[in-house]
């Protein structure tokens, strides 16, 4: 398993970036290889960002020296979306089984979990986020058709999407990671806009669907100190709590969000007016 390590970067050092600096610090470029697990483990809130790609033989989740434990989940919990083909994630002995966009949580104390694809020519691709944890929470399988839907946003601004919560109370029980997806209606293009920040929480955006040569152009930064990366299908963007997190993209596409900090309200937002962004 392949591990990249991190660093937090503070804002004042982010304004000095290049547009090579910032996507080494703040994009995760190659999530997937086939047969192969992959993490970047990021010390903004100890998020660790990774992709599953099983062909023909399961992979095996172990702990990589960046946490410091014997296994992955002794002090973690995560989060896995299959965004391939139909697959099976194995908790401790039991298999679950996930279609695309289909998600499981698998909380701390967890020892044995494999990622498999039912078919290797038509493999897997499992998302994985993980946030440090202080108490279990029962593994859980959601299905697509179980998240919490809604909504938002509208023609006009070109934002009309549906949000789907699955990690998130009320849909299922997490120590601090929250997790959902949004997919963009046809035509639309704006994820999040007006935007906002939530200095109590960090985020990752994990973008898929995009057909080459399509791109997302990805917002980051202080609402007056805006910069922003191009971000390719599959690709991951982490966001500190001091910067904004908003994508337009040119051609359609989805994204995973998820969260670690303080609460898993998701309301929490400190937003910000369009006459502010710098």
């Amino acid at each position: 398993m392949k591990t990249e390590i991190r660093q937090a970067q503070h804002p004042e050092n982010a304004k000095a970036l290049d547009t090579a600096g910032l996507r080494r610090h703040f994009l995760v470029e190659t999530l997937f290889e086939p047969g192969a697990i992959t993490f970047t483990y990021s010390h903004v809130d100890r998020l660790m960002i990774g992709g599953a790609a099983p062909l023909a033989e399961s992979l095996e989740l172990t702990a990589p020296p960046a946490i410091g434990t014997a296994s992955f989940l002794a002090r973690r919990e995560l989060g896995a979306f299959n965004v391939g083909g139909p697959g099976r994630v194995l908790v401790d002995g039991q298999t679950h089984e996930l279609d695309t966009r289909d998600a499981i949580y698998i909380g701390m104390g967890a020892e044995g979990v494999r990622f498999e694809s039912v078919d290797a020519a038509n493999p897997a691709r499992f998302y994985i986020l993980s946030t440090p944890a202080h108490r279990r929470c029962e593994t859980r399988l959601i299905k697509r058709a179980e998240a919490k839907t809604m909504h938002v946003g509208d023609i006009t601004n070109s934002n009309k999407r549906v949000i789907a919560q699955y990690i998130l109370p009320g849909v299922c029980d997490s120590c601090q990671l929250v997790m959902g997806m949004t997919q963009l209606e046809p035509g639309n293009m704006w994820n999040t806009m007006p935007c906002h920040v939530h200095d109590r929480r960090s985020e990752v955006y994990f973008y898929f669907d995009l057909k080459e040569p399509a791109r997302v152009f990805h917002f980051m930064g202080e609402p007056q100190e805006t910069r922003h990366v191009v971000v390719a299908n599959e690709q991951a963007v982490i966001s500190p709590g001091w910067s904004i997190h908003s994508g337009v993209g040119t051609g359609a596409y989805t994204f995973i969000w998820g969260m670690g900090g303080d609460n898993q309200d998701y309301t929490d937002m400190d937003m910000v007016r369009m006459e502010d962004l710098r």
